[in-house]
């Protein structure tokens, strides 16, 4: 009773969101000092240095630690809001003040029927897990607007498509959460505001797209999962070492080409599997989990029903315009659940995370951000892959900033934790992987007839018990 109650109420949440943030906080101010390297240079000094150039209505092209799309000029000017604080400290406040927005929207995203607050307790804990990393990169702005996106998708595509595209432009990434949306409006939107933003940068801004040169040149990364093949052949005597190559720790030597390009392959086949999910999914009657809420036990179907169209405004994507029987344009919409949205880009973005040359420690906040958003869906299928992703979290503060040089130096014990972090990681990504499949795509033919499930399948009587693997 004491578990359930804590869980609805926003007392208790705000009071732990308090305490740890005020941890987090005086980490990054360094009235209590964090072990490990100082994690707080990039904004007191390399943000800084950005900002500067900036105001002067360019870009610091010549720099090649500025690998980032245009609109991250707001995160790093942004501290000019607080012309009271010092640049660091008002970037570090606005980081707080992000983090307490998001909570804000996940409590009220995980209020009414079929909602749950755990998906704010996830942001919550997971969050502080990543120690004060977290509050020293603009990740955590950019995350606030991918959640800020999915959680529109239901009732306002539009505003969901253009938030989508305001992300991409802060660090590419976001645009994965349109993976999920049906309907053509959040694309639309996307499209036509991420080419609007884009073309103004590029026309009043010069250098608005160096950034692209300096990621094509990029090594392994030494957090990467490609980097853990340089770890362990570093102790047979491999000819390569480790330096610092635009702005991170990267491995450069013999053959890490050869694993750059394998990374970018994975990632091709990421992008290729999403891609057959989506027409898969487009194809099948719909999620097993809608399917279920659509119709209990106790209420045999009426004969005005149709499996492929199911009434209940849970079984509608975002984006979709009514449960009538959609065009060919709009069959995915129709299709997918409230939840398949937040599911598919958590589950694309650890895919492209994983594949990706680089793992920066920075990079699981976007992934608790997303999967807190998929915890506010009772019916989500990510349950397991929301822990591993939280459990990988807390491994990634010991790898960095704590024991960061053991990583650098490919000791043992620096393997033994990027072997376990990024393991976690890609179980994780396999698993959420399988389960979207599963939810989305209906197994077995049945002899063709829609509606029909395939082996393995138990129907669930509602919305806070979705449909499970047998």
């Amino acid at each position: 009773m004491v578990a359930r109650s804590a869980g609805r109420s926003p007392v208790w949440l705000v009071a732990v969101w308090g305490a740890t943030r005020l941890l987090l906080l005086l980490f990054v101010l360094k009235v209590l000092v964090f072990p490990g390297p100082d994690v707080t240079s990039d904004v007191s000094v390399i943000y800084r240095d950005w900002y500067e150039v900036l105001r002067t209505g360019a870009f610091p092209s010549d720099d090649v630690t500025w690998q980032y799309p245009p609109a991250a000029a707001f995160a790093v000017l942004a501290p000019a809001l607080l012309p009271f604080l010092a640049y660091a400290t008002a970037f570090f406040v606005l980081a707080c003040a992000v983090d307490a927005a998001v909570l804000a929207l996940l409590w009220r995203a995980g209020r009414g029927s079929g909602r749950s607050p755990r998906g704010a307790w996830v942001w919550v804990v997971g969050v502080p897990l990543l120690g004060p990393t977290v509050y020293a990169r603009y990740d955590l702005m950019v995350t606030a607007v991918a959640v800020a996106a999915l959680l529109a998708a239901g009732r306002h595509p539009r505003v969901a498509g253009a938030l989508a595209a305001v992300g991409a432009l802060l660090k590419v990434w976001p645009a994965l959460v349109l993976v999920g949306m049906g309907g053509r409006r959040p694309w639309v939107a996307a499209a036509v505001g991420g080419a609007g933003l884009a073309g103004l940068f590029a026309v009043t801004m010069p250098g608005a797209f160096a950034f692209l040169t300096f990621q094509r040149e990029r090594g392994v990364e030494v957090e990467s999962l490609g980097a853990l093949v340089f770890h362990v052949a570093r102790h047979f005597g491999w000819e390569g070492g480790v330096l610092l190559n635009y702005g991170s720790m990267e491995f450069l030597g013999p053959h890490v080409d050869t694993v750059s390009t394998v990374s970018m392959g994975l990632s091709a086949a990421a992008f290729g599997w999403l891609l057959l999910w989506r027409v898969r999914a487009a194809r099948s009657p719909g999620p097993r989990s809608s399917r279920a809420r659509s119709r209990s036990p106790e209420s045999p179907p009426q004969p005005s029903e149709s499996p492929e169209s199911p009434e209940s405004p849970e079984s509608r994507s975002p984006g979709s315009r009514s449960s009538r029987s959609p065009s060919s344009r709009s069959r995915f919409a129709a299709h997918t659940a409230a939840h398949t949205a937040a599911d598919a880009a958590f589950v694309a973005v650890l895919l492209f995370t994983v594949t990706s040359r680089v793992i920066s420690p920075q990079y699981l906040v976007w992934l608790v951000g997303l999967a807190a958003v998929c915890r506010c869906f009772r019916a989500s299928r990510m349950r397991v892959p929301v822990a591993l992703v939280l459990a990988a979290s807390l491994v990634t503060v010991l790898e960095f900033p704590l024991l960061f040089a053991d990583v650098v130096a490919s000791t043992p014990l620096g393997i033994a934790l990027l072997a376990v972090r990024n393991g976690l990681l890609v179980a994780a990504a396999l698993v959420g992987a399988r389960a979207l499949w599963r939810d989305t795509v209906r197994r077995g033919s049945a002899g063709g007839r829609p509606g029909a499930s395939g082996p393995g399948i138990s129907r669930a009587p509602s919305a806070d018990s979705p449909a499970t693997a047998g």
